[in-house]
């Protein structure tokens, strides 16, 4: 059995998905808890989950993360309660599907709200506390999608993307300011099991599934929780992800092409159509709240590993092609 962490953690957005499955990882560890979201009666589930099962000390904290000063409090409240902060998890996160013109103007911007300024806010927070203790490690959870974009998801793909470069700033800030002791580190998960899909808004008159492979919430909280010990810039969840990482690098038009056929043929539903609907993303959804959406299953895992295999082989042939196109590609490029 592991060693228990002793570390204070906050994590937002820790009703369902994820988050919840890093709450759940992080009491089995032996991490005190102070769990963020703006449903209460959902985060005294999750504290009575973790208390029951684990032992874990939680704190519950109903908090809009794209309110400055309610984050502000939330980090307050931590270390009044448990003198430090040891890792911040900022993870809270809502999408909206549809084209650019079909998302409404409102729910486009909220989303950037919560995916962005909700990450600022709750950076913000995080270093006021660990300026003064001089160590902590923030943790913002991106996407895939971050690196290797897809349509029709076009205000949680320029968050994510956004989310990734302040990961970056924050790394080299930390560096000129001498602060050795404070992480951030970027999680960028592939697909993941959770009701994300359910509960996304969704204007695009198709039914939104995952698009494969999708792998369970659980994999990525035993990465959050790693960072934890171990602090790294950027780490994927998922093989598929991580390829998907390496080919937008090296052959980005081939990953446009595929991902947009993807997006088209799998992720929106030809089958299915679907109500317009703002989800959770202009208040919390009323469906119950769960680590997993359903969509995890041995058939699945099947599938997934043929279709890691198939991108990855589908990479190293991009990749081949690139190397070999570059100079005359660029050339032919200029001239025209």
């Amino acid at each position: 059995m592991a060693a228990d962490l002793d570390k204070v953690v906050v994590i937002t957005g820790a009703s369902s998905g994820v988050g919840r499955a890093c709450a759940q990882a992080f009491a089995a560890r032996g991490c005190s808890l102070v769990l963020a979201a703006r449903r209460a009666d959902v985060l005294r589930e999750v504290a009575e989950e973790c208390r029951s099962s684990h032992g874990a000390r939680t704190l519950v904290v109903p908090t809009d993360v794209t309110d400055a000063k309610a984050v502000e409090s939330l980090a307050q409240q931590a270390v009044a309660t448990f003198g430090r902060i040891d890792v911040w998890l900022n993870n809270a996160s809502v999408a909206a599907f549809g084209a650019l013109q079909e998302v409404p103007h409102e729910v486009f911007r909220h989303v950037v709200d919560v995916n962005v300024l909700g990450y600022v806010n709750g950076a913000r927070a995080a270093l006021d506390v660990m300026r003064g203790q001089r160590h902590g490690t923030i943790v913002n959870v991106s996407s895939v999608v971050g690196a290797a974009v897809v349509p029709y998801n076009t205000p949680y793909v320029l968050s994510k993307a956004a989310v990734r470069a302040l990961g970056g700033t924050l790394r080299q800030e930390m560096r000129l300011a001498g602060q050795d002791g404070i992480h951030v580190c970027t999680v960028l998960p592939a697909t993941m099991d959770t009701p994300f899909f359910r509960d996304a808004a969704n204007y695009s008159g198709r039914a939104v599934l995952p698009m494969a492979p999708v792998y369970t919430a659980r994999r990525a909280a035993k990465t959050v929780v790693g960072l934890a010990v171990r602090p790294r810039r950027e780490v994927y969840v998922g093989p598929a992800g991580q390829v998907l990482g390496v080919l937008s690098k090296v052959a980005p038009p081939f990953v446009e092409r595929v991902l947009a056929h993807q997006m088209d043929r799998a992720h929106l539903s030809r089958k299915h159509g679907a109500e317009p609907t703002e989800g959770n993303v202009l208040r919390p959804s009323a469906a119950p709240a769960s680590v997993n959406g359903g969509w995890h299953g041995r058939r699945r895992t099947a599938l997934r590993r043929i279709g890691t295999l198939a991108l990855a082989a589908g990479a190293g042939a991009a990749a081949v092609s690139a190397r070999r196109a570059g100079p005359s590609a660029q050339s032919s490029r200029t001239r025209a």
